[in-house]
């Protein structure tokens, strides 16, 4: 990471105060005058030399490199680039084309299945490292089990490729995300497994207003009958929602979140047919998110407030519920709020702390809750300690 535009005065001052020393204190510790700390503090003296920097980060007892707000990142987030890295090799080997095999037995249909649904709880709890860990042998598992029997391993592998789109989605990975859930949408032999795998492609595409008519026409195909059809469907309309919200589409967005809630009503909370948490609680999440999408906080976090009183709250995955909060965080933020949005994060960390240390998305949102004016403390320091302060 590049020097942070926070100017390095701001950390001087909450470093110091951090450690409880006056400007007078830490003055003295520097043999500097509190004159000199002070136009420090304020951006009215720069620091230039690095040996000063290196006085004041021992003072303060950080690492000058954290001073500065470079290279400053939590532990494992390398390790977890490397596991992105076989998680690449693993997606560019094709077995199935070419009918590669060894002597190596085969994982069967139930061992798979079994492993594949380890995984998505592993997904929904937010343990996204060991997740990276653990992907790669398992998408290797697949691509051998379906060149022996496409049919018998046809859902493992959607499921798999399914999982590994939403972690890549999580760490920014859009290109190889991308890749895994065109995979899934390919293996998909029938219409359950094709909107299973469409879910995924909506989330890889948000950005994309292309992305909504495939959604649209994915959903158009699945009769909602049982809860898995009706959450299935449901959850594309969201995906699709979410697509014009981004696009800046109001109308459109508001009318699909209000089908989507009728098929939320039929399915109920507390379910997680297809891995999708589908009910009334997550539209009326959507519709927050939605709310962001098209700028408008307080709508926002009106609805955030009102949503976190249901009762199908706590009974969703971590992960989205983690993820919501981020939402939030931004929300509070457009409402001029940071205060609020500190507090949520910091909530987020508390029940998920991947989903704020391993998501570049939520770091940035830390990092400028961080930078507003007015935010707590506490957001401060979770900031420096993530690298964006």
């Amino acid at each position: 990471m590049s020097r942070d535009p926070v100017p390095i005065g701001r950390r001087v001052a909450y470093l110091r105060v951090r450690r409880r020393l006056s400007q007078q204190s830490f003055a003295d510790r520097l043999g500097k005058s509190k004159s000199w700390v002070d136009k420090v503090e304020r951006g009215v003296r720069s620091l230039e030399r690095l040996s000063t920097i290196r006085e004041i980060a021992a003072v303060l007892r950080v690492d000058a490199a954290a001073l500065l707000g470079r290279d400053v990142q939590p532990a494992g987030v390398a390790e977890c680039h490397g596991g992105v890295a076989r998680i690449r090799a693993a997606l560019s080997a094709y077995p199935m084309a070419f009918g590669r095999q060894t002597d190596r037995e085969v994982t069967s249909p139930d061992r798979l299945a079994r492993e594949v649904r380890q995984m998505w709880m592993t997904y929904q709890h937010a343990r996204y490292p060991r997740l990276v860990e653990l992907l790669p042998a398992l998408v290797t598992e697949v691509h051998r089990a379906h060149a022996q029997d496409p049919e018998a391993g046809r859902a493992a592998m959607v499921e798999v490729y399914r999982v590994t789109a939403a972690l890549l989605v999580k760490l920014d990975e859009g290109s190889l995300a991308w890749l895994a859930a065109d995979r899934a949408m390919s293996a998909a032999g029938d219409r359950v497994l094709l909107a299973c795998a469409a879910v995924q492609l909506g989330q890889v595409l948000r950005a994309s207003a292309r992305a909504g008519p495939v959604m649209l026409a994915v959903a158009s195909q699945i009769a909602p009958g049982t809860p898995e059809e009706m959450s299935l469907r449901g959850s594309l309309l969201v995906q699709a929602a979410l697509i014009a919200a981004r696009a800046g589409d109001d109308r459109m967005a508001d009318d699909l979140l209000d089908e989507a809630a009728e098929l939320a009503a039929r399915v109920g909370d507390g379910h997680d047919h297809c891995w999708t948490a589908f009910g009334p609680t997550a539209v009326e999440l959507a519709r927050v998110a939605a709310s962001v999408e098209l700028g408008d906080g307080p709508q926002a976090v009106a609805r955030h407030e009102k949503a976190m009183g249901r009762d199908g709250w706590r009974w969703l995955p971590v992960e989205h519920r983690a993820a919501h909060l981020i939402d939030a965080a931004r929300a509070y933020l457009q409402a001029n709020d940071p205060t609020h949005a500190a507090r949520v994060l910091s909530r987020a960390d508390s029940i998920a702390p991947a989903e704020i240390r391993y998501r570049p998305a939520a770091r940035d949102v830390v990092g400028q809750v961080a930078n507003a004016p007015g935010a707590p403390a506490t957001i401060t320091q979770l900031a420096i300690n993530l690298g964006v302060l």
